[in-house]
């Protein structure tokens, strides 16, 4: 059995390659995602863990935020020297680095990354744990100079000698580059300026007093966890953090683990996709050679094999699969990681392929989803095949699943089906988002089974409609090529259901995006009132000097800051909310169009008071009047009185929950050092707005991170971020198309070996070459937009639900894009146009005596 289940695998080893295609492309993506994330975290883990003192004194983080509010966290220069006489302490040196500034060149344009990466400005402190060395030039001495990292100036074309101006949180200074520093390891992307430690705080932080952290170095025979306890001791647990190296840099990989894990889903997204229409495929292509084996199998059973023996030759064969499959995939998933890692070499990550990272885990994970994969998905098929009768051999080879009756399917799928709907209906009528989402979750997993279980009771009546012009566009070769479409609806029902998963998913995202954009416009023409918004193109906070400047230009009339503050609520229920409030000057209803359940601006805008969103205030037991505790950062804590509740029906920004807004100088009381996110600007009484905004642009020349945006850039702004999840979602739909077309082609191939015979004697009674090749196109065609409209329907309920769940968070607007369904529908039937390609060019070169002879 084993002699025959080998020359059996071989024998048909081009039919399975297109199977193979889909384990080496499930597991490509898995191996390149875990090998690609594991060499970036070994290697910033060894980054980490070489520049990181000894031990670092830190401000506390106690109130986390999302939302960036441009103040830096800041302790006494001083402790430095209260730290350097800790016993055991050998070094101790107060740290000047922020993020929080914007560096542009003599033209004025951004010395920063474009990636996301941060630009830093830091003191030159040179130790041996510095991630930089002077290679070129001299370090800073004094005001005015500064070094630059060499790959931000080979990147942007500075050189020793030019002139950069960087705008701080204090101000904006000009600084001349008189050196170059080199990265000893990985360059993580940021751009990164150093200035003289004697004029770093002054410059950066606006007080020669101030630091933001301080790093020790331990005595010989001094451990990090006993200087570490010693430092605390020395000063103080309360407004500080003390780490050691180890901490340090569990906590700064922490930080960037969030970047990994966004790469490493979204790879894993594409794997799942590869996976889950790989199975449709690969049950497709045994279920068909089992069909084809028939006589095969019963041969075997009439030479003495077991059910069991047959069963086992059948699953032998997808193991075998599986191997070839998953080593293929994990050599393409080793190239894929290659190319993603030079991918982060174009956006500034230095990363090295000679140092990447192929742990035990990675390929032990490629066997296991690859072998997995192919057993279960062959499991039916072997059943089926071990459930052929030894009279078998002595009859010609029916096809699998002809006739058979479909009342199992049509039982299971309505059931499946119903307790689907019955979630996805629980989900449009929930009034939690937690549990609307989770319902929404449930139904589109059970809807999914339920289509794929009882889709093939739908081929006929479906295929009936879709291909009823056929007969008459295209006479008996429509005819032929419909039916043919019927003949097996388990194969149709399966050959559909791999392209049917990615149209669901495309269906189902378009509609949830398109609402999002619908959404996002009406609450955009609700609810700004401004001629204009300035903000930065990355929605950073901004120097001070902007707003003055934007406030001093020519028919500038009415400017309303926006500023954020990271705070903890306590609320009457007992909750504690960590969130994050916006700050407004005064007038916000000038440039706002804010509906109010209870109170009004001015109340809510009061030294001492603050806004609520309504819904929010209801669910946690706050009344207008409420006197709340809430604690800031650097622990400091105040009591705001509730002084308007909002009903704007608008989306929560993410860490915004709550809806909480305060006073501008509210703000400053208790975030000092924060800077402005935000200015809605109007046109002073006389000035057309049109002709302010030239006026506004030639006045933010010298600031290039921020923008004038009217309306309809804001909205433009909100599209262009919604359509990079719309991206993410075609290049799965993309993924899946290649999968279903290879599931096309596979069907179709094997279709043509199984109906040789039928094909031969079409051909000896006058059936043309291109006759053939149309009736297979044609039947392709029709398998392919069956499969669409079952993934489109689909997928429109998905949609509508989601468009449910988002309404909960103020995104009410329901919109379908007509367009993009249309288009899809379109693209289906090329789709089936070129999966029939190979297969009916090679129908049609059969010698028609042989075909007819065929056994």
């Amino acid at each position: 059995m084993l002699r025959a289940t080998l020359r059996s695998f071989l024998a048909h080893k081009g039919r399975l390659l297109l199977s193979a295609l889909a384990v080496i492309l499930s597991v490509a993506f898995v191996a390149g995602s875990l090998i690609f994330s594991d060499t970036v975290t070994r290697t910033f883990d060894r980054l980490f863990a070489s520049t990181a003192a000894d031990v670092t004194v830190e401000p506390k983080d106690d109130i986390t935020s999302s939302v960036p509010t441009g103040a830096v966290r800041t302790l006494p220069a001083s402790l430095a020297g209260t730290v350097a006489k800790v016993a055991g302490v050998a070094s101790a040196h107060a740290d000047v680095g922020v993020q929080n500034i914007t560096v542009v060149d003599s033209r004025n344009r951004s010395v920063g990354p474009t990636t996301g990466a941060p630009t830093i400005a830091s003191a030159w402190n040179v130790t041996d744990r510095s991630p930089v060395e002077l290679t070129s030039g001299n370090a800073p001495q004094g005001a005015g100079e500064a070094l630059l990292d060499a790959d931000t100036a080979d990147k942007k074309h500075v050189r020793i000698g030019d002139t950069l101006t960087v705008m701080a949180q204090p101000g904006s200074f000009r600084v001349q580059v008189v050196g170059i520093a080199t990265f000893k390891t990985t360059n993580p992307g940021a751009a990164l300026v150093f200035l003289d430690p004697k004029v770093a705080a002054t410059e950066l932080l606006g007080s020669p007093g101030l630091a933001t952290a301080v790093s020790v170095e331990a005595a010989q025979g001094v451990t990090d966890e006993q200087l570490r306890t010693r430092v605390a001791a020395a000063v103080g647990a309360g407004p500080y953090d003390v780490k050691t190296a180890d901490e340090q840099a569990k906590s700064a990989a922490e930080n960037l683990g969030g970047f990994l894990d966004v790469i490493k889903y979204v790879m894993l997204g594409f794997a799942g996709i590869a996976v889950l229409v790989g199975v449709f495929l690969i049950v497709n292509t045994f279920s068909m050679l089992i069909a084809q084996r028939t006589r095969e199998l019963g041969l075997l059973r009439a030479l003495g094999a077991d059910r069991r023996q047959v069963r086992r030759s059948v699953l032998t064969e997808a193991v075998l699969l599986g191997l070839v499959g998953s080593t293929l995939g994990l050599a393409a998933g080793i190239g894929l990681a290659a190319g993603l890692i030079r991918l982060m070499g174009t956006l500034g990550m230095n990363l090295k392929t000679t140092e990447m990272v192929v742990g035990w885990a990675t390929p032990a994970t490629a066997y296991v989803v690859g072998v997995g994969v192919t057993f279960v998905a062959a499991y039916l098929p072997a059943r089926r095949a071990a459930g052929v009768s030894p009279m078998a051999a002595l009859s010609d080879a029916d096809v699998a699943g002809v006739g058979r009756p479909l009342r199992t399917r049509a039982v299971v799928g309505v059931v499946v089906g119903a307790v689907g709907a019955a979630a996805l209906a629980g989900c449009a009528i929930a009034s939690r988002t937690a549990t609307s989402a989770s319902l929404l979750g449930l139904g589109v997993v059970l809807t999914l089974i339920a289509t794929v279980i009882a889709g093939p009771l739908l081929v006929r009546p479906v295929i009936r409609v879709l291909g009823g012009a056929f007969p008459a566009l295209f006479g008996s070769v429509g005819r032929m090529s419909q039916r043919n479409a019927l003949r097996n609806p388990r194969r149709t029902g399966a050959t559909a259901a791999a392209l049917m998963v990615g149209l669901a998913l495309v269906g189902g995202m378009s509609v949830a995006s398109a609402s999002m954009s619908k959404s996002f416009d009406e609450q955009i023409d609700q609810t700004l009132g401004a001629d204009f918004v300035v903000q930065n193109a990355n929605f950073t906070p901004f120097p001070k000097e902007v707003t003055d400047k934007v406030r001093a230009t020519d028919g500038v009339g009415l400017v309303v800051r926006q500023r954020f503050a990271p705070l903890a609520v306590r609320l009457p229920d007992g909750k504690r909310v960590e969130t994050t409030a916006a700050g407004y000057d005064d007038r916000v209803d000038d440039v706002a169009h804010v509906t109010y359940a209870a109170g009004d601006a001015a109340a809510a805008l009061a030294d001492g008071a603050m806004g609520m969103d309504v819904d929010f205030a209801k669910d946690h037991g706050v009344r207008l009047g409420s006197v709340l505790p809430v604690q800031f950062p650097g622990g400091r804590s105040a009591s705001l009185r509730v002084g308007a509740l909002t009903d704007q029906d608008a989306a929560e920004g993410y860490g915004m929950q709550g809806g909480l807004f305060v006073g501008i100088a509210t703000v400053e009381k208790y975030v000092p050092g924060g800077q402005d996110s935000a200015l809605y600007v109007n046109a002073a009484a006389g000035t057309d707005a049109d002709a302010l905004r030239p006026r506004l642009e030639r006045t933010l020349d010298p600031y290039p991170q921020v923008q004038v945006r009217d309306q309809a850039d804001y909205k433009d702004l909100v599209h262009d971020q919604i359509a990079v999840l719309l991206y993410l979602v075609y290049a799965l739909l993309g993924l899946a198309i290649v999968i279903a077309v290879l599931g096309v082609v596979n069907t179709l191939a094997l279709s043509v070996v199984e109906r040789t015979r039928e094909i031969g004697l079409l051909r000896a009674i006058g059936l043309s070459r291109r006759q053939l090749r149309r009736m297979i196109r044609l039947e392709s065609v029709v398998i392919a937009v069956f499969g669409a409209v079952l993934g489109l329907g689909l997928g429109l309920v998905w949609g509508l639900c989601t468009q449910r769940v988002l309404a909960l968070q103020g995104m009410k607007a329901l919109a379908v894009p007509w367009g993009t369904i249309v288009a899809v529908v379109v693209g289906s039937a090329v789709v089936g146009v070129v999966a029939a390609l190979l297969p009916a060019l090679r129908a049609s070169r059969m010698n028609v005596l042989a075909a007819i002879a065929h056994d």
